[in-house]
């Protein structure tokens, strides 16, 4: 070998071993980065209003996030426009994981069946790290219905079709999607009712202006406690802890399979560092175990919901089937 190639192949020796050094290197920085994360304060933009269940939650998170980090995270209420408003201040934000996101499930599951043009693309607009919580929704009936069991409220509804009616705050939520499900399963066919207020719908229910509604115990379990509404069923696979008397839709009737979830999720920005995600999912996880949490998921019906990236990816997809199958059949559009 001459002396030339001898050089030259010790040259590309050191190259590769620099290359390969570095390429063992970077993720070891990018954890010690993160350890380090954040140096300035960061936002949970919530398109939710002050005072409800998600409001709550985030702000509890966002306080503990505030003593782990060592930095403010501040709660950011953006409500109204279908979260779009929320949505694109999002949009704008920071890419470094200082700016969050909490999304329903309706924005990931159903809005892009409802929309045609959509103002915002869940895969390139958003990094969906983990859910927050789910809760099941009950069937509300006024106290002193005629309907003791799910099947007497669906023997009526296949008796007089379009007679019996529901309600709802908007077009394409939880608890209207749920309810045309419930047509769906049930070959019945219910009016829709939209009321501008959650307090007005179940109020609506009580004094017997809809026949029902599906309701949460934050929104509905007021009027429940103070004799106003009864839990006809729960649509849930199981019993609720708390409310073990009232048993799930097919256990009283209904479909069987029949269930109707409300879930949240927080997403940072794409291009946010791996190991910053991690970070954020570790530490949410760490503040959603503490015991002031657990009490605000039992005040309103949340349970914890701790799926695996990989699981939770398939969830989302399985949902948004789910609506999408739902909102093609009953022909829901909103543009």
């Amino acid at each position: 070998m001459s002396q030339r190639s001898f050089q030259m192949n010790r040259r590309q020796a050191a190259l590769a071993l620099a290359s390969m050094a570095a390429g063992c290197a970077m993720p070891a920085f990018a954890q010690a980065d993160a350890a380090k994360w954040p140096t300035k304060a960061s936002r949970i933009i919530n398109p939710f209003p002050v005072g409800g269940g998600p409001d709550g939650l985030s702000r509890l998170v966002a306080d503990k996030l505030g003593r782990a980090w060592g930095q403010p995270v501040v709660v950011e209420n953006r409500p109204g426009g279908n979260g779009f408003i929320a949505i694109e201040a999002f949009k704008r934000g920071a890419t470094d994981g200082t700016d969050m996101i909490q999304l329903d499930n309706v924005h990931i599951a159903a809005y892009p069946h409802l929309f045609k043009k959509l103002p915002y693309n869940l895969d390139k607009d958003f990094d969906i790290l983990m859910p927050l919580f789910r809760n099941y929704f009950f069937v509300c009936v006024p106290v002193d219905s005629p309907y003791k069991t799910m099947a007497d409220l669906i023997a009526d509804a296949k008796a007089h079709p379009g007679k019996l009616n529901y309600g709802s705050w908007s077009v394409g939520n939880p608890v209207h999607l749920g309810s045309a499900l419930l047509e769906s399963m049930t070959g019945t066919k219910m009016e829709h009712v939209i009321y501008k207020e959650t307090s007005q719908l179940y109020q609506g229910v009580a004094t017997g202006q809809l026949s029902f509604a599906l309701g949460s115990l934050g929104t509905a379990g007021p009027l429940v406690r103070g004799g106003k509404l009864r839990f006809l069923a729960v649509a849930a696979p199981k019993r609720i802890e708390g409310y073990e008397n009232v048993p799930t839709v097919s256990e009283s009737g209904g479909p069987a399979g029949y269930a109707v979830t409300g879930w949240n999720a927080l997403a940072v920005r794409p291009g946010t560092p791996a190991a910053v995600q991690e970070k954020i999912r570790n530490d949410v996880r760490q503040a959603l175990t503490g015991q002031d949490v657990k009490e605000k998921f039992a005040a309103f019906g949340y349970e914890s919901f701790t799926p695996t990236p990989a699981e939770f990816k398939q969830f989302m997809a399985d949902e948004s089937k789910r609506f999408g199958d739902v909102i093609k059949k009953a022909g829901l559009a909103l543009d």
